[in-house]
């Protein structure tokens, strides 16, 4: 099998491990990060070797064990492997680790603020209930990040048409949508 070095993303994954079980009991409150700026400081880590073939999706979670990016349906259907690949969200089941190289990556684990303090889209699933059984709400989170940067007075339409290829099994999207709505305002206004 033929094996080539992944080094640009392996040196950018920062993995900032913290303790505490308030941080681990909602899926949208684990903080850590695969770099992107401002978000947590970059712990540097050795080069890895990864098979050409292994989905990025896989490279994150058995690789660099950032296991808040999850694996619905391996078929980029579901959005619950959305991460930020240069700051835009992109289903992490549908490209290859090697693909990756050099970009810039940032998981669920990287959102929140190294000092534990949640991101507003966080704090606003948080507050309004938009999150359920937490197993899409990684990609949620991921996803209606990059919205609110691109449409900071999104309409409820807009935000709903913005889910789409984001799948949760447990609710009809109310308190999605209003989470995202509330999150977007609350980056808007710099909270």
């Amino acid at each position: 099998m033929v094996a080539k070095s992944v080094a640009a993303v392996a040196r950018r994954a920062a993995v900032v491990r913290r303790a505490g079980a308030a941080r681990r009991a909602a899926a949208v409150a684990q903080p850590a990060a695969v770099a992107q700026p401002a978000a947590a400081a970059v712990v540097a880590q050795p080069a890895a070797e990864v098979e050409e073939r292994t989905l990025l999706v896989t490279f994150l979670r058995e690789t660099l064990r950032l296991t808040g990016t999850h694996v619905g349906c391996d078929t980029a259907q579901c959005g619950a492997c959305t991460v930020h690949l240069n700051g835009r969200a992109v289903k992490s089941c549908s490209m290859l680790a090697m693909q990756a190289e050099g970009a810039d990556i940032m998981t669920i684990e990287g959102v929140a603020k190294p000092d534990g303090t949640l991101h507003p889209m966080q704090a606003a699933f948080k507050e309004n209930h938009g999150l359920q059984c937490g197993f899409c709400t990684p990609g949620m989170v991921i996803n209606a990040i990059d919205f609110a940067k691109r449409h900071p007075d999104a309409s409820e339409q807009e935000v709903r048409e913005s889910l789409e290829g984001n799948l949760c099994r447990c609710t009809g999207y109310h308190n999605i949508v209003k989470s995202i709505i509330a999150g977007s305002k609350a980056m808007a206004a710099g909270k």
